[in-house]
């Protein structure tokens, strides 16, 4: 791969795609951009990237934004631990480095949830440290130029890989990385066939040569992923609809959800729940099922829409309108089939 070098960042020059945390490489976009890819697509990302400097454009903003308000930024993207992280590594960045961005992988290693990806990335971006970033699709691109069938799905496999890469990373540090990631994502695709003859590894790659990329990346068989149900309540009264905030442990703690019990719960089960709270109510009529796939687990859900006599007398849950909901609570994605059905 040494010998590609100059074809990966001529390529890399001719044909990256124009985003817009790669114009002028400020760290703080760099970083924003890097931790809202995270398990989610460019394509996605680049409204939510714009609306979020928008209202958080520095540091100083996101150290001392609302976390209510930041939530809300983050509506959509789900994995709510990474905007909370922001803001504390912004908190940390203001008080420890007085507002100046760390330039160093040692130092940006230790902030939350700056993982090894995300501070070689932007030491190598940014600062133009020899530090290789490690993602699927730099480990795509590698295991198939040598037909390298190590497990990527190995910790040491990934730190390997990296460190011979780090071996021939040039100067231009930042472009060489970005043109990997850049080669597996448009080139060298996962499914389908990989654009070879567009490629400026094709002239040495193995995979080419024999044609067997499908063989690689190697990696271990996912596990099945636990599945659990959920009976979500659509507690209405005189057009105001009940969330409540779940409690501080486990999937999604501390965001806003449509109230919920454990279990797949019948007509005639929901109303004797309601009745053993003592909750009044005029109506229970069936509502949507909705399945959601998180990385680790599955929630199968199903839903009664419940008109109520009164409102509950329960300081957990508040009563709001749609629009109310919408305009100033961050609802997961899990829950926002709900939400969304409430709006038609």
């Amino acid at each position: 791969m040494e010998k590609c070098i100059h074809d990966i960042l001529d390529w890399y020059q001719k044909n990256k795609r124009d985003l817009p945390w790669r114009r002028g490489c400020n760290p703080y976009h760099v970083w924003i951009s890097e931790v809202m890819l995270q398990q989610t697509r460019i394509e996605t990302v680049i409204d939510y990237y714009h609306r979020f400097l928008q209202k958080l454009p520095s540091i100083e903003s996101l150290a001392t934004v609302p976390e209510e308000d930041l939530f809300k930024l983050w509506e959509g993207l789900g994995y709510y631990t990474r905007a909370k992280n922001l803001k504390k590594s912004a908190q940390i960045i203001i008080n420890q480095y007085h507002g100046e961005f760390p330039h160093e992988y040692h130092e940006l290693i230790t902030l939350p949830g700056i993982g090894d990806y995300t501070a070689s990335a932007i030491s190598s971006i940014c600062f133009q440290k020899k530090k290789a970033t490690i993602d699927g699709n730099v480990l795509r691109v590698y295991t198939r130029f040598y037909n390298n069938d190590l497990n990527i799905s190995l910790l040491k496999t990934r730190k390997e890989i990296g460190k011979k890469i780090e071996e021939i990373i040039p100067n231009e540090s930042g472009d060489f990385n970005q043109a990997l990631m850049e080669i597996g994502e448009v080139l060298c695709i996962p499914n389908g066939i990989p654009h070879c003859n567009r490629c400026p590894l094709h002239s040495r790659c193995l995979a080419g040569k024999y044609s067997n990329y499908a063989l690689f990346p190697k990696r271990q068989l996912k596990r099945e992923k636990k599945t659990l149900e959920y009976t979500i309540f659509i507690f209405n009264f005189e057009n105001t609809y009940a969330i409540s905030k779940r409690n501080n442990e486990g999937i999604l703690h501390q965001l806003w959800q449509f109230p919920n019990v454990e279990g797949t719960l019948t007509k005639t089960q929901v109303e004797a729940y309601l009745n053993s709270k003592r909750i009044s109510y005029s109506k229970i009529k069936e509502f949507i099922t909705y399945t959601h796939v998180f990385t680790h687990q599955k929630w199968k859900m199903i839903s009664y829409y419940i008109e109520l006599g009164k409102p509950i007398g329960n300081n957990q849950m508040l009563f709001l309108s749609i629009d109310k909901i919408i305009k100033d609570y961050a609802i997961p994605t899990a829950f926002q089939p709900f939400l969304k059905k409430l709006q038609i």
